[in-house]
């Protein structure tokens, strides 16, 4: 693997882009997130790349987290935009009717999955994702009378008060909260089906007791994906079954698929790999083109709302509209969706190779060019084997790590009282795993921090903050990828090195 290095910029450009950084420090909020992580000023960007203030280049891994699915500044997305500006047409328009807003409506609704596109409503709301977040909770209690939300472990949802009550930092708790799914880092200790299997039934038990103190809640929210959560696909059957769940007890289910939609995991919306159809879509990020904009797609019969029960001034951003609707039909008319779900598979693979060769990797999953690192502590001197924690290769999600069909937990199933099954209702004998090794993120950062030093953007997620993200643009090409991968792998293995970590 060549090693990358950072190239001298001269002293002029050094300065200017040194001194808009000090500036920055000075006068913007100790909140700052991306900015201390990655200390670059960028002036120019097209597709993958971005160029900083310093004159270097960089290869984005971050796409504005998730949002900029056909990259920087992409052709058609420029003159989607232009064509508004050069017609005269108004830019501010609240929530009236427009050509833009109705074709914008037209093309969303042509690419949602057919159970909800023949019976759906569309609210646009504030300018982000947590904005539709807390208009789907404001809807569903409107149309159920009821008041409680079901969220998931590890979920992000955004960063206004409800939304952050759904989330998994959540201090100030008016949310049940319930297991999500994943096989590395299990909350029953088993991983595979037998782990969703219990999820699923912690969930109706939650429902169904009358002293679980959960009154039946006006909804359910789940990401099928969970991206801060450290890129958790969630198990296909898990998703038709909480879909069922739901369904029964006439909760309305709504998916967020703000990070998730418009092609990243190869298919147009996420919810399309389990074939569910959900009461409610919260979308953002990538439906607007790269620009601010936030809607909430739901099912006609729960459309009870009063006029102005929910608004928002920026809601009718006309420039955010065309680009996304550029920017859909581009990726439907392209076969984007397609081109993620088999790169994506590629680079899941590769990296797989990567984490056999380094046992700092302890677990490598995703879903499209949706892609988790987990960085992990080793075992003793030799620090252990990579992929320790029961990892058996890539399940139907696309994810590693975890425990075979036929392993559980016998203790934790008899102390609750169930039993693990399969598909069909078999009774499963339960067993053991070996607990994955601690998270690191201490190296979840040396290896951001050495990806930057070699010119490529990742982010940091994950429970833990230790999962290493990729979320390249869907135009990413296969010669691109192959430089990404080439980056990163010499980033981990400096990091492996420089703390005594090799390979497994």
């Amino acid at each position: 693997m060549a090693e990358h290095t950072a190239v001298e910029e001269p002293s002029a450009t050094r300065s200017a882009h040194e001194g808009i950084l000090r500036r920055q420090s000075a006068r913007e909020s100790a909140a700052r997130t991306y900015a201390r992580a990655l200390p670059i000023v960028p002036v120019r960007a097209r597709g993958l790349t971005i160029e900083g203030a310093d004159g270097r280049r960089y290869l984005d891994c971050l796409s504005g987290a998730g949002t900029l699915a056909l990259g920087h500044n992409h052709p058609v997305v420029l003159e989607a935009i232009r064509k508004v500006l050069d017609s005269g047409a108004p830019l501010h328009v609240l929530d009236l009717a427009t050509p833009v807003k109705d074709a914008f409506i037209t093309e969303l609704f042509r690419t949602l999955p057919p159970g909800l596109a023949d019976h759906a409503r569309v609210q646009f709301c504030g300018p982000a994702g947590t904005d539709a977040v807390e208009a789907a909770f404001k809807l569903v209690r409107a149309a159920t009378g009821r008041n409680g939300m079901l969220a998931f472990a590890g979920a992000y949802h955004g960063m206004t008060s409800g939304a952050l009550e759904a989330s998994g930092d959540a201090f100030d708790v008016r949310v049940a909260r319930l297991p999500y799914p994943q096989d590395y880092r299990c909350p029953f200790g088993v991983g595979g089906s037998h782990g969703a299997e219990l999820a699923a039934r912690w969930t109706e038990s939650v429902l169904d007791d009358p002293k679980s103190g959960v009154p039946l809640p006006a909804g359910m929210i789940l990401e099928p994906v969970q991206g801060e959560g450290g890129v958790l696909p969630a198990p296909d059957a898990w998703m038709r079954r909480m879909r069922r769940i739901t369904a029964d007890r006439s909760i309305p289910l709504i998916a967020d698929e703000v990070q998730t939609g418009v092609g990243r995991t190869g298919a147009f919306w996420a919810v399309e790999h389990s074939g569910i159809t959900p009461d409610v879509m919260v979308l953002s990020k990538a439906i607007g083109g790269s620009l601010p904009l936030a809607v909430v797609v739901y099912r006609d019969d729960l459309d009870v709302w009063e006029p102005g029960a929910h608004a928002g001034t920026f809601r009718g951003n006309q420039l955010a509209m065309a680009a996304g609707t550029a920017t859909m039909a581009y990726v439907r008319e392209n076969g984007l969706t397609e081109r993620a779900a088999t790169l994506g598979a590629r680079l899941l693979d590769q990296l797989r190779g990567l984490s056999r060769e380094f046992s700092v990797i302890g677990d490598v999953r995703g879903r499209g060019l949706m892609i988790g690192i987990e960085m992990v502590e080793g075992e003793g001197e030799g620090w252990g084997v990579a992929g320790t924690g029961g990892s058996n290769g890539p399940d139907e999600t696309g994810r590693s790590g975890g425990s075979d069909e036929d392993r559980g937990a016998a203790g934790l199933l008899g102390s609750v009282g169930l039993s693990s099954a399969d598909d069909a209702g078999t009774a499963v004998m339960p067993g053991s795993i070996p607990s994955p090794r601690p998270a690191s993120p201490e190296l979840a950062v040396a290896v951001q921090r050495e990806c930057l030093r070699r010119g490529l953007i990742v982010e940091l997620g994950g429970r833990h903050a230790s999962v290493v993200r990729l979320l390249p643009p869907l135009t990413i090409t296969d010669e691109q990828a192959t430089a990404v991968l080439d980056r990163l792998a010499d980033a981990v293995a400096a990091v492996a090195r420089g703390h005594g970590r090799g390979a497994g």
